[in-house]
């Protein structure tokens, strides 16, 4: 397989009341964990770079390695501009081949948030890209704001996104206490949106039992972010405490960390599609 895009991915996901993990990398190490657990798992996977990665060189480095990564894959790999904040990350992901981006207005006024998300739609589609939006907003160190069913549909159609972010009760990062979410709000937007595959941000700590509820009732793509990256920061910290000061070279002290962090997705991927 090689590169694909996420209208590739998650219709399908989707119709059979599965979905797609997407894992937020930011260096080898853990593009290396989400692509050995989609081996292993033989299942499709989403490699995500926050939107931060695309302030500095980061995002533009690690695209070619992403992509040689994706084309020696036997599964389907897309790569996807996470919380994108400008059409000029958007115009940069395309350029240097992210298969996927996501404009996130969800702080904008509505109005604000169509007209930027369908025109980050329109370049996305020039390019043979996917897009997604967002419409309510997943909390990140702020308020939260549900989305409602009727503006669901009206955002969709209106900014023509090919997948669209909703905010039912999760967030991004670590909760206080733990979240439940509104099933029931997620089944009316996906009763109005029968064809648009929807996204759950803030996926780490949320309880598996409420995102199978979710899977249920029209998620096809769950992010995860702050949970992966815990995992590898503590594999490494439990390996580098093992070596007591003494010298290992990086690419081996890696190995485990890498394991480590592949069962973690291994886990998630298998739960994700219901196995």
């Amino acid at each position: 397989m090689s590169l694909v895009t996420m209208r590739e991915l998650l219709p399908a996901a989707r119709k059979q009341r599965r979905a797609v993990g997407a894992f937020n990398v930011a260096n080898y190490e853990t593009a290396a964990a989400v692509v050995r657990a989609a081996e292993k798992e033989r299942s499709p996977v989403i490699i995500q770079l926050y939107m931060r990665l695309f302030n500095s060189d980061k995002a533009y480095d690690l695209a070619g390695m992403l992509i040689r990564m994706a084309g020696r894959s036997s599964q389907p790999v897309a790569l996807h501009l996470d919380h994108g904040d400008s059409v000029t990350q958007v115009e940069n992901a395309l350029k240097w081949g992210y298969t996927s981006v996501m404009f996130d207005g969800s702080r904008l006024p509505y109005d604000e948030n169509v007209r930027l998300t369908r025109h980050c739609a329109e370049l996305a589609k020039a390019a043979g890209a996917s897009i997604e939006g967002e419409i309510g907003h997943v909390a990140m160190g702020d308020d939260t704001a549900l989305t409602e069913p009727e503006e669901a549909e009206a955002f969709a159609s209106a900014a023509g996104v090919d997948a669209l972010a909703v905010s039912i009760g999760t967030a991004h990062g670590y909760y206080r206490s733990e979240p439940k979410l509104d099933i029931a709000r997620c089944r009316a937007i996906a009763e109005r949106l029968p064809d648009v595959p929807l996204v759950l941000h803030g996926g780490s700590g949320t309880p598996l039992s409420e995102i199978r509820k979710a899977i249920g009732n029209g998620i096809a793509k769950i992010n995860v972010a702050t949970e992966f990256q815990h995992t590898f920061l503590k594999s490494a910290g439990t390996s580098l405490a093992a070596l007591d000061g003494k010298f290992v070279p990086v690419d081996k002290f890696m190995e485990p960390v890498i394991d480590d962090c592949a069962a973690y997705i291994a886990r998630l991927i298998r739960f994700f599609a219901g196995r």
